[in-house]
């Protein structure tokens, strides 16, 4: 009965959701570990909750006689005990990334304990790459600090610039299993996420020019909080969907931050499954992200779609295109070298919205339980 409800409504979901999503600020590494740790684990405990209704369907009353008749009538959800997941992956850039052409790989490692059906603690470390289009292509202004015009132009391409970021995120969740009129399955999960980074195989510590004067900055550290709720609108034999929504806000401010206001985070997520071990997946978003940069929130619009396939039990791989650009930044990139003396030039970039489109591939073993599938 439940399903058919999710089934019929899929469509006016869809369309609320499309309609009713504000933008909030992003850049798609947020949107990664998200998807890949917060997402998964709530459809997971979603899917077999919906499973546990439609078997518990109404039917002749009969008494157990045994200890076993009635654990299979116990309410499921999330996954109880110890799981983990562990897996690597590798990057391509579909654009110029500067002096190289590579991104830079990743490992990922999460584990769990479940203490019932409805309550679960889960933590993740996540290594994801990414990298802006426009810090290494194109002519930018170069300006002397104090004066109104360019002096001249920068080619970037040629300035040897390597941008290709690793983003680190330690992820925490306290994962809730509720039901809407005793029937519908909703995850409400507290999140903590502690991001740092390295560009370019080193730091994040940079040179950026904010109102006109130079300043060093961690230009990757960040660390947020948010309550994210999911919940389904679509679930058949063959399709599988969910909706997530969350306010986000940084633990606290660094860098040029100026306000502190809670950002939308929302994610659709929606799958195919083929066969028993493949899924095919896509993944329309608006994710918070707040920078030490950035005066005011960024607001990036990101798609990810895919295929999941289960190698094992235990082993899986997973294809991921990932693309994703600020609605609210409307030069991309670095727009401009600031010099703080003319001779020697030691410039620094101003930094505007970033654009980034890659393929991740993804080799892992772990628990059903927490495989992103």
């Amino acid at each position: 009965m439940l399903r058919r409800f999710l089934a019929r409504t899929a469509p006016l979901a869809l369309l609320g959701v499309l309609c009713a999503a504000v933008p909030a600020a992003a850049d798609t590494t947020f949107a990664q570990a998200l998807s890949d740790q917060l997402v998964p684990s709530a459809n997971n405990a979603i899917k077999a909750a919906l499973h546990d209704e439609h078997q518990q369907q109404p039917r002749v009353a009969q008494a157990s006689t045994t200890a076993e008749e009635q654990q299979k009538h116990n309410p499921v959800g999330l996954p109880t005990g110890w799981s983990y997941s562990v897996d690597v992956s590798s990057a391509l850039a579909l654009g110029n990334i500067g002096t190289t052409h590579r991104l830079p790989g990743g490992f990922d490692a999460v584990v769990g304990y479940g203490f019932s059906p409805t309550s679960r603690l889960q933590g993740g470390y996540y290594e994801l790459q990414e990298y802006p289009v426009g810090f290494n292509t194109g002519s930018v202004p170069l300006f002397v600090q104090g004066v109104a015009n360019p002096i001249s132009s920068v080619n970037l391409g040629s300035a040897g610039i390597d941008a290709a970021t690793k983003s680190k995120f330690l992820i925490l969740l306290d994962e809730n299993l509720v039901r809407i009129a005793h029937k519908i399955p909703v995850v409400i999960t507290p999140t903590y996420i502690a991001r740092t980074a390295s560009i370019a195989g080193g730091s994040d510590v940079i040179n950026v020019e904010q109102n006109g004067v130079p300043r060093q900055i961690l230009f990757r550290t960040a660390e947020v909080q948010g309550l994210a709720v999911t919940l389904p609108f679509l679930a058949s034999p063959k399709m599988f969907g969910t909706i997530t929504g969350a306010p986000f806000w940084l633990v606290n401010r660094n860098g040029a931050n100026q306000t502190n206001k809670a950002q939308t985070f929302a994610l659709l997520y929606l799958e195919y499954r083929p066969t028993n071990r493949t899924t095919l997946f896509v993944q329309p978003s608006l994710v918070p992200n707040y920078l030490p940069n950035d005066p005011y929130p960024q607001h990036l619009n990101a798609v990810f779609y895919g295929v999941s396939h289960m190698i094992t039990k235990n082993s899986w791989m997973q294809l991921v295109v990932e693309t994703g650009s600020p609605s609210n930044y409307p030069a991309l990139g670095i727009t401009s070298i600031t010099c703080q003396q003319l001779t020697p030039c030691s410039g620094v970039p101003t930094v505007s919205g970033l654009h980034a489109t890659q393929i991740r591939l993804k080799f892992g073993i772990g628990t059903p339980s927490v495989i992103p599938l």
